[in-house]
């Protein structure tokens, strides 16, 4: 991994990158199954998009906790902390069947229904990560952390399949939720990661200046436009793209995760291609002129009668719409001084959570009631406006690294 990673990257960075990979093929189990075993335990899709939008808002709440008050404790003991928590959900998604307990749970923990990472984990190890190489470097880097996130993600999602194939029928429920212990070793895998950190994590003492003092009018501003990003997101996460995909097309566990592992392949690799793009056009340009197109082809997915169709242009979504994620991470990074990137990761990441977290409630009530791919469309058209919202206001601002 050392020999792939820029040569300035230091000996952190192939272990956070190691710990976005466990949680990634975490995530990939998770959000494929959660709508199929909730289905199975006989929750509605309107229960089921609770459920999703817990997790979601109580993500929300924990990313913002750990942005506004994560500065006053060691970074590697705030890491620690999450690790053990995810180690925790995933032991209690396991014991747990009601639909009141698993909501519960699914608010306090860490369960991820999307492809990408909400988690409270993000605005310590990207504010750790940010500093892990030069920033002329930082895009790439943060493109292999993706990477290895998306990857994981997608083989995650092809594990997902494996309990519908070596139990089918009515046993699959149970091999459903034992894969959520998989899901808690992982955390403890990340645990024991986080523990190897050098000191150099640790950011200086901390100056006078307080949390946002200096780029609070620019993180706002980003923080506005991702939220409504991440609202349309939260209409077609995997949880709920999952779901219509059983309910439209009435397709099998395996089948799906299939589908997923492509998809989530090919988002993955498209993060490379961002770092060499950003360095030519800009880190704005990239990320409007790749996800412009990866919403139309997500709203043209949504219309498509038949499955061959509908999963064809979620290929060609997935080959575009990841690529603005390292652009974008980098992009925050380079807008704010040092000592408030992990406010800034935070305040940028919370509005996201929130905003997306009412959307698959939404969702799931648009699939209770209809089996076309209202959610969707209507993500496609939302994420769109963003694109033209982002480029409009920030297409001629500079970072203040020029390397960021």
């Amino acid at each position: 991994m050392r020999r792939l990673l820029p040569s300035t990257a230091t000996a952190d960075a192939p272990r956070l990158i190691g710990t976005r990979a466990a949680r990634g093929f975490a995530d990939g189990i998770a959000s494929v199954l959660l709508a199929s075993y909730l289905s199975r335990l006989g929750f509605s899709p309107v229960q089921i998009g609770a459920v999703a939008t817990a997790t979601l808002l109580g993500s929300a709440l924990l990313l913002l906790a750990v942005g506004l008050l994560g500065h006053r404790f060691p970074r590697r003991t705030v890491l620690l902390a999450s690790a053990v928590l995810m180690c925790v959900t995933g032991i209690a998604f396991y014991l747990a069947t009601g639909f009141w307990a698993l909501l519960i749970v699914a608010f306090i923990g860490t369960l991820n229904p999307s492809s990408g990472d909400v988690t409270l984990f993000l605005p310590t190890e990207q504010a750790v990560l940010a500093e892990a190489a030069a920033p002329a470097d930082r895009t790439r880097l943060f493109a292999w952390y993706n990477l290895a996130g998306a990857f994981a993600g997608a083989l995650g999602s092809l594990a997902a399949g494996l309990p519908d194939a070596l139990a089918p029928g009515n046993s699959a429920v149970y091999a459903e939720r034992t894969a959520f212990l998989v899901y808690a070793a992982l955390g403890a895998f990340s645990a024991l990661a986080y523990r190897k950190l050098s000191p150099a994590v640790e950011p200086p003492p901390a100056t006078e200046a307080a949390p946002l003092a200096r780029s609070r009018g620019v993180v706002l501003e980003l923080a506005a436009l991702f939220s409504l990003d991440s609202f349309g997101g939260g209409l077609a996460i995997q949880s709920i793209v999952a779901l219509w995909l059983f309910r439209r097309f009435a397709v099998p566990v395996s089948e799906v995760g299939a589908i997923f592992f492509a998809v989530n392949l090919l988002a993955a690799f498209s993060q490379l291609v961002s770092a060499r793009i950003a360095a030519r056009i800009g880190h704005v340009r990239t990320m409007v002129f790749t996800h412009l197109p990866s919403n139309v082809f997500l709203v043209l997915a949504g219309v498509m009668p038949t499955l061959p169709l509908a999963a064809l242009f979620l290929l060609l979504r997935a080959m575009l719409s990841q690529m603005d994620v390292p652009a974008r991470q980098a992009y925050v990074m380079a807008m704010v001084p040092r000592e408030e990137r992990a406010a800034a990761a935070s305040v940028t990441n919370v509005p996201r959570s929130l905003a997306s977290a009412v959307a698959p409630l939404l969702a799931g009530a648009f699939l209770q009631n209809s089996l076309f791919g209202w959610p969707l469309v209507c993500a496609g058209l939302i994420k769109a406006g963003y694109d033209l919202a982002l480029f409009a206001k920030f297409a001629q601002r500079k970072p203040l690294e020029a390397g960021g």
